[in-house]
């Protein structure tokens, strides 16, 4: 098997209708890949049951927060819970099962074969509404122009890390910070770590409601809701406070741990999904 202890990592809101079942299905096709497969379910004090219809799976650990602070800092408690468990891998999806789970056995088998730091999984046929895909595309120009090379999907939420790797980047990010992994992918690039590409489908959120989901659900929304307005903004000063400026704090970060193979991938790598 490639891994000896693979954990996988997962920040999450009011998603009880969809997220055991998404569980269900990375572990079945993840598990073969590893001889342990552990989950770390970081809750940001969901109002629905998304602890509960996860209480008697003995392989997920839920953790609540202690307060409900947002997609970014729960993501990083995430990140943090699973670093802690001493996995050689670890992949970082979000809960609302917006992936298949062959995708990921398929992005965790090219960070094993690559020898890479990390994998992004670049979503194809998203279904989330215009202003989200509008938002991350405006971000990508962004570091396309600070790194002087275009990240495919800056802000994809599907990465798998050697641990190290994601130590540095985890242990330099503030623990508030609003959109963690566009600064994962700044300091990736920048930094010298070696970063492979896969191609995977995106899916429509899993439940019926839209209450797990600050971004609206549906494509024809004709205008982003209030509270995304005001998230752009912010996210958009921090990325420009932390990671963009000269003077930026998280220009500093480089790569500490080599690993086994290849240089640096600027494009995807593996087969496409």
């Amino acid at each position: 098997m490639p891994f000896t202890h693979l954990t996988i990592v997962m920040p999450a809101y009011n998603e009880a209708e969809g997220i055991r079942g998404f569980i269900e299905e990375l572990r079945e096709h993840v598990a073969p890949l590893a001889e342990r497969l552990s989950f770390v379910v970081a809750d940001d004090r969901s109002t629905d049951d998304t602890a509960v219809v996860l209480s008697d799976l003995p392989d997920v650990d839920v953790q609540t927060q202690p307060a409900n602070r947002g997609h970014g800092p729960t993501a990083l408690a995430a990140y943090q819970a699973g670093i802690a468990l001493s996995p050689d891998a670890l992949v970082h999806i979000d809960g609302d099962g917006q992936f298949l789970g062959h995708d990921v056995a398929r992005l965790v088998a090219a960070l094993e074969a690559t020898g890479a730091d990390v994998v992004h999984g670049v979503r194809g046929g998203r279904t989330d509404p215009w202003y989200r895909k509008a938002l991350t595309a405006a971000v990508g120009l962004l570091v396309a122009a600070s790194c002087g090379r275009r990240v495919p999907d800056v802000n994809t939420p599907l990465r798998g890390y050697r641990p190290a790797a994601a130590e540095t980047l985890v242990d330099a990010v503030p623990a508030d910070a609003l959109v963690p992994h566009v600064h994962f992918s700044l300091a990736e690039a920048r930094g010298g770590f070696l970063v492979r590409y896969v191609r995977v489908a995106s899916i429509p959120r899993r439940g019926a409601s839209a209450s797990g989901t600050m971004w609206g659900r549906g494509a024809g929304l004709r205008l982003p809701p209030k509270r995304l307005r005001v998230f752009a903004r912010d996210a958009l000063a921090e990325v420009w406070r932390l990671s963009l400026r000269p003077s930026a704090p998280l220009r500093s970060i480089r790569r500490t741990s080599p690993t086994s193979s290849g240089p640096t991938s600027s494009g995807p790598t593996a087969s496409g999904s």
